[in-house]
């Protein structure tokens, strides 16, 4: 007759008592190392017989393990996690930096994969638009202006004629570029050393009753050309000495553009990647 043989089971945590009182014993919290090792086979469906025959333990072994009466030889661990199909950072519950999704993530991708066509798109849809709008807040606050490529002195019949010859300008936004509101170029030396021809300066409109302070420099209109000039009492003034005042008689029609704020600088302008991510936002491209 063949011989029974009995493995005798290990007392579970909860059932762990002080034998001199009879009182449960106030257990230290398991060990991650542990817990993962149970929480990992009992996924797979995997009897703690099978562990160990995987490696080459007794089964006692993983339930000690598992009841954090013991610990596994730092040499078993990667047979450990290639039993148990996981990780060494698994197996401690760390984040593993090679992984290139979270938890989180991988679980949106596989949703998404659920999805029918139509609604992958509008997934699609709906990201790209977000991340333009995030790139767009990211984005240095720009301003867009009009910039008049008719340069001032250059001829212009009538004083609302050049509000139709201008192209768009996109300035990052300063104390200076917030008070403009449009942007025209320098013709000539008159205004030399501080404006010089091709130059580009800002310009603030005055609306109503045109007011600039005398010693102010201002864009005008006189007859039919624009000019760049400080205004004085006596007339319109330069600052190369070469040039004279100019007069004007009371029949002479003189209009004011606008009050010259300063020079456009270079670090002004919005780069061309800054430019289309507020496009993007403002308007169609």
């Amino acid at each position: 007759m063949a011989r029974r043989t009995f493995e005798r089971s290990a007392p579970t945590r909860a059932s762990m008592v002080d034998m001199r009182t009879g009182k449960p014993v106030a257990l230290a919290p398991l060990p991650i190392l542990c817990e993962q090792i149970r929480r990992r086979r009992e996924a797979l469906g995997m009897e703690q017989k099978r562990l160990a025959k995987l490696l080459g333990i007794t089964p006692n072994s993983v339930s000690n393990w598992e009841n954090g009466r013991s610990r596994p030889d730092v040499n078993l661990l990667p047979d450990i996690c290639g039993a148990l199909g996981i990780t060494l950072y698994e197996l401690f519950a760390l984040e593993d930096p090679t992984v290139r999704y979270s938890a989180r993530e991988q679980r949106l991708i596989e949703n998404y994969r659920q999805l029918s066509g139509g609604h992958r798109l509008t997934v699609h849809t709906l990201v790209e638009t977000l991340i333009t709008v995030q790139q767009a807040e990211a984005c240095p606050d720009i301003r867009k202006l009009p910039f008049f490529e008719r340069p001032l002195a250059a001829g212009i019949g009538d004083p609302t004629e050049f509000e139709d010859a201008c192209e768009p300008v996109f300035l990052y936004a300063s104390d200076t570029v917030s008070r403009a509101d449009c942007v025209f170029s320098v013709s000539g030396d008159s205004m030399e050393p501080v404006y010089r021809d091709g130059d580009r300066v800002l310009v603030q409109r005055i609306p109503g009753a045109p007011r600039l302070a005398y010693g102010e420099v201002g864009a005008f209109i006189a007859g039919n050309e624009a000019y760049i000039k400080v205004y004085q009492k006596d007339g319109l003034h330069s600052l190369n000495r070469r040039y004279g005042v100019m007069h004007f008689g009371e029949e002479e029609a003189v209009y004011l553009i606008g009050r010259v704020l300063g020079l456009l600088r270079p670090e002004d302008i919005a780069s061309e990647s800054d430019v289309k991510r507020y496009l993007s936002v403002h308007e169609e491209i």
